[in-house]
């Protein structure tokens, strides 16, 4: 049997190993998996694992040619992100 009969498994990689891929500290991929502004990742029992495949998705949308692309997606900052349609806490009621 050869290896290029049977494809290889989806590849996965915990936070340290995911972080570094990214080029990214750990820590600052902890904070986009709280905010939900970071790649897709599993959860296999206790532990968090990512798929290469998006990692790269997800790094992907953030390129761009030049200063002046829109490109096609945004790459969000590791921040709470604010909910859009809310009102302000201080309006008026009536």
């Amino acid at each position: 049997m050869s290896a290029a009969a049977s494809p290889l498994p989806p590849r996965y990689l915990r936070t340290p190993e995911a972080a570094r891929f990214l080029g990214l500290s750990g820590r600052t991929l902890e904070k986009h998996r709280t905010y939900g502004t970071g790649p897709r990742y599993s959860k296999l029992g206790g532990r968090v694992v990512y798929r290469l495949e998006d990692l790269q998705a997800w790094a992907d949308r953030g390129v761009k040619a030049s200063t002046s692309d829109p490109g096609v997606g945004t790459v969000l900052p590791a921040r709470r992100q604010a909910a859009a349609g809310l009102c302000s806490t201080n309006s008026s009621r009536g």
